[in-house]
């Protein structure tokens, strides 16, 4: 609504400056002095009203300069330059505006996670409530896939979650009977019932929602590339005018120093430079904001990276086959990834994908038995087949006492061919393959410190660490631990503006206090995305470094922009001062200002 109407008043404007000219052209300049005055009175309210809730803040920006020029113009009866400047006031409105609400509508476009139902047992039967209308005590249905909806007490035998929402921990994990699961989690198996304990509203989930609300509260204040110049071209502007009306006497000299210092360029070309910034990196597959981020992009100087869904893949994935019988690696992959395709396990998945990848022919297995988060058993061309835990190959005779050590953060999955140990399967979070060249492009981009912020365990996040070139690594780290770390960088001011870049639930906390906030929403995080300032739609961590790029380039156009326009605003200052430039054509000499900053301030669209 707020941009369809600055469209709205920024199109009445140009019909009314173009009106009154044709008006003027024809003889009637008094109706195009009144269209002129008409216009300008009109957008003097709001801009008024603006200047003045920003005055109660004690926060003046470049508004301040256009309601003089404006206010001035229609008691000294120049009409033509009120409304030239409510124009180009209107315009940039416009323009910022229709910016931000597009970026706004393709983030909400993101947030698709959130449980909104769950499915209830009364009696015998199943019904579909909203999240809220769920109370503690009663039996709640979780299908294979969803996101768990409360926090409570799994009933069924056992229940498989993939907690890397909450914790960063990649690996599913199995919840016997009797075990909490919480709200944000998803069923990473087959379906099962769980009592919840308490309301959806008390939830992990919601007081995480809480968390981050409170944070975003406590983000520093954010002063836009325009109200930074204003700090000083505001009382120049008004030193020189008031030096230009004592010495000549002439109020209309003193409207003309207003009039040609009305800050165009930092209402118009600056933003317009961020926001083709904006453009270039939805381009790139990044959906930022506004021209806001892109600003603060380009002044970052510090990143911190989680490690699950982010540097990493976030799913299981096959890293290597152990022999151990003399079985071929790629037999016993064959063998064990055959059997797994009945089972819904997301191990079981990682070993069929990896069997795929390896182009191995997989084989229809026979008599398959499941034990749900323990292990599969079949028969495979004639072989008798296990796939599993230890517990598992010990429950049907078969005894792994070849001691293995664990890989990092891998997992291990067993494999028993016709009554033998017969290889272990490692099976993994891998890094993204773009991850490797992730922090010397952050280097190259101007960032100064780069560091890993994960709750996975400190072994795991130490190698990842390592072999990616991180200057920090905070392992183990609750979400509210981590708010610890964006304070602390913060409070250096070698290392203040900082890009914190996630992709879960726990993260958003992280994502609201951060200076930037980025979320990898290609799998469709919730709050994370929400909060966040930008959302990576490609499956691609490195774009991180490229809007950090363009986030410095539209910067540095911008600023180029403003100090050129500047400086032929205080050239123009100085004749219309001197009593060589009228308010009419000082008008229209900023807005040929605007022209060439403009044309510059497009030069950021380009790569």
């Amino acid at each position: 609504m707020r941009a369809r109407n600055a469209r709205l008043v920024a199109a009445c404007a140009l019909i009314a400056v173009a009106g009154g000219l044709a008006l003027a052209g024809a003889g009637r300049r008094a109706p195009a002095d009144w269209l002129w005055e008409a216009t300008t009175a009109l957008l003097l309210v709001p801009l008024g009203w603006s200047v003045l809730r920003s005055l109660v803040r004690r926060d003046v920006g470049v508004d301040a300069i256009a309601l003089v020029s404006m206010a001035g113009a229609l008691a000294l009866g120049q009409y033509l330059a009120g409304a030239v400047v409510a124009l180009m006031l209107a315009g940039g409105n416009a323009l910022e505006e229709s910016a931000n609400r597009r970026a706004r509508r393709e983030l909400t476009a993101l947030v698709e996670r959130a449980p909104r139902s769950a499915l209830v047992r009364r009696g015998d039967e199943l019904v579909d409530l909203p999240v809220d209308d769920v109370v503690a005590g009663e039996l709640v249905l979780i299908r294979a896939g969803e996101v768990v909806p409360v926090d409570g007490m799994v009933v069924s035998e056992e229940a498989i979650v993939d907690e890397s929402a909450l914790t960063g921990e990649p690996l599913p994990v199995t919840v016997h009977r009797g075990g909490t699961v919480r709200s944000g989690t998803a069923a990473a198996g087959s379906s099962f019932e769980l009592r919840a304990l308490r309301p959806a509203a008390e939830s992990v989930y919601a007081a995480l929602v809480r968390l981050v609300e409170k944070t975003g509260e406590e983000r520093a204040p954010f002063v836009r590339i325009a109200d930074r110049y204003a700090l000083f071209f505001l009382p120049a502007t008004v030193v020189v005018a008031a030096i230009a009306w004592a010495i000549s006497g002439d109020a209309v000299r003193a409207l003309a120093v207003f009039v040609v210092a009305t800050p165009c360029p930092l209402i118009l070309a600056a933003p317009i430079a961020l926001m083709c910034g904006v453009s270039r990196a939805a381009r790139i597959g990044v959906v930022v904001k506004g021209a806001g981020t892109i600003e603060k992009l380009g002044g970052a100087r510090s990143v911190l990276l989680d490690k699950t869904g982010t540097i990493t893949l976030g799913r299981p994935e096959l890293d290597r086959v152990v022999p151990t019988d003399g079985l071929p690696a790629d037999e016993a992959l064959r063998l064990a990834a055959s059997l797994d395709q009945l089972s819904s396990h997301p191990l079981a998945k990682a070993l069929v994908a990896g069997a795929e990848r390896r182009h191995l022919s997989l084989a229809i297995p026979e008599k398959v038995e499941e034990g749900f988060g323990k292990g599969v058993r079949g028969t495979v061309d004639d072989h008798t087949v296990l796939v599993g835990s230890a517990s598992w190959l010990r429950a049907h005779g078969v005894e792994p006492t070849l001691p293995v050590e664990r890989d990092g953060g891998d997992a291990r999955v067993l494999v028993a061919v016709d009554g033998r140990l017969s290889a272990f399967i490692l099976v993994g979070d891998r890094l993204r393959a773009e991850s490797t060249q992730l922090v010397p492009r952050l280097r190259d981009a101007g960032i100064r410190h780069v560091a890993l912020v994960t709750g996975d365990k400190s072994a795991v996040a130490d190698i990842v660490g390592e072999r990616l070139g991180i200057d920090r690594v905070y392992a183990e780290l609750a979400p509210e631990a981590k708010l610890d770390v964006v304070r602390a960088l913060r409070a250096r001011p070698e290392l203040r503006g900082v890009v914190m870049v996630g992709d879960g639930i726990n993260d958003a906390p992280a994502l609201a206090l951060a200076d930037v906030g980025i979320a990898m929403g290609s799998a469709g995080a919730t709050v994370s995305s929400e909060t966040a300032d930008a959302v990576v739609v490609v499956d691609r961590v490195d774009r991180v470094a490229d809007a950090i790029t363009i986030g410095r380039r539209a910067l540095l156009i911008a600023r180029q922009s403003v100090v050129a326009g500047i400086a032929l605003s205080l050239i123009a200052m100085g004749v219309a001062a001197a009593g060589y430039l009228p308010p009419v054509e000082g008008a229209l000499l900023q807005e040929a200002i605007d022209v060439g900053v403009i044309v510059n301030a497009l030069r950021a669209l380009r790569d």
